[in-house]
């Protein structure tokens, strides 16, 4: 999966924090649901216009946005 066709970022959209195919969910709403114990299904019964997709993928950008920030602090 390419979470890079699935999360975009637009400045003028929720401040600028990514979202989930330009709309208003932001990863970083789906990261907390699932933090809080929402199973994805529940996510999805919640919000229908969500997919499995959309939720992995933002598992994916955090992944990888973990691992780019721990890249750069042992870099510098």
């Amino acid at each position: 999966m390419n979470y890079q066709n699935i999360i975009t970022i637009e400045s003028d959209k929720r401040g600028g924090k990514p979202c989930i195919r330009q709309m208003r969910i932001t990863v970083y709403d789906v990261l907390g649901w699932l933090a809080s114990g929402m199973s994805i299904n529940e996510i999805l019964d919640d919000f229908p216009e969500l997919t499995e997709t959309d939720i992995r993928a933002c598992l994916e950008f955090a992944a990888d946005r973990e691992h780019r920030l721990v890249v750069s602090v042992t870099a510098a």
